[in-house]
């Protein structure tokens, strides 16, 4: 199989992955808080990648840059705890729409802290990217609630660690991202979510291994698509992501489908698109 398909399959893998957590999220909530979602999530990620780290040895997973993964999984923590809220809160579609804003605030953080430049393709996509979370939001016409201001937040803290984990693969391997973020972010839910513990009953099990698997599945789908295809290739077909979603939020949870939530993460989408597929002609 051609590199560059597999790369495009390898992006529906992450596109399915994130689109099954959203669901296992909302199935969970409940019961659960977002910190023991957490404790799921990494645990089951623990019990996949410990066997895998012994057989290829411990070295595999030596970090080159200690506290920088501690500032990524740091990052990374608190912006998926608010991306579990905000999955509880808002529509499924208009969570990953505005999630959809995390490539631009990625591509800013870089210019602002790794040096790299403001290009025009940057611009483009940092301007569409306010267009269209202005369209999404709508201030002024609808108010912006909690949930909003959440996942807002948690866009920027995924561009944070986006940025980060660019800087950590100059030194780190894949497999030791994948690991040292379960290793630091698990014991992080796991100290309040011992106070407010809620225990899994055997209805709900299911929906944990799925909190698990596609966690790590999403990260690992992703790494390997953008590793053997470029990104101009596999950026459009992360875009299936939310009509995908919207369409399990109208027929799981009967929610709307709110057009000018697509139509403000369309401009958004092609902002990015805009903004890489310049970068790769330049390079």
């Amino acid at each position: 199989m051609n590199p560059q398909v597999k790369g495009a399959v390898w992006m529906l893998g992450m596109v399915g992955s994130l689109s099954l957590l959203a669901v296992a999220a909302r199935e969970l909530a409940p019961r659960h808080d977002p910190m023991e979602l957490q404790v799921m999530r990494h645990g089951i990620s623990m019990l996949i990648l410990l066997p895998l780290v012994m057989r290829m040895g411990f070295r595999s997973v030596r970090s080159g840059n200690i506290k920088l993964q501690v500032f990524r999984n740091v990052s990374h923590f608190g912006a998926t705890v608010g991306w579990y809220a905000a999955v509880t809160m808002l529509p499924l579609a208009e969570v990953f729409a505005i999630e959809f804003t995390t490539p631009v605030w990625t591509a800013l953080l870089a210019v602002l802290f790794l040096g790299e430049k403001l290009r025009q393709g940057r611009i483009i996509a940092l301007l569409f990217g306010i267009i269209g979370i202005l369209i999404i939001l709508r201030p002024g016409v609808t108010s912006v609630g909690l949930g909003e201001v959440i996942m807002i937040g948690a866009a920027l803290g995924f561009a944070v660690a986006n940025a980060s984990t660019k800087a950590l693969t100059r030194t780190d391997s894949v497999i030791a991202v994948l690991f040292w973020m379960s290793v630091i972010q698990g014991p992080m839910a796991a100290i309040p979510a011992a106070f407010s513990w809620t225990p899994i009953i055997f209805e709900e099990l299911h929906w944990v291994i799925i909190v698990g698997v596609t966690g790590l599945g999403a990260h690992f789908s992703m790494t390997n698509a953008l590793k053997l295809a470029d990104a101009s290739l596999v950026m459009p077909v992360d875009f299936l992501r939310l009509p995908l979603i919207a369409v399990v939020g109208f027929m799981v949870y009967n929610e709307s489908i709110d057009i000018l939530v697509l139509v403000g993460a369309a401009i958004i989408f092609a902002g990015n698109y805009y903004s890489i597929r310049r970068e790769a002609r330049s390079s």
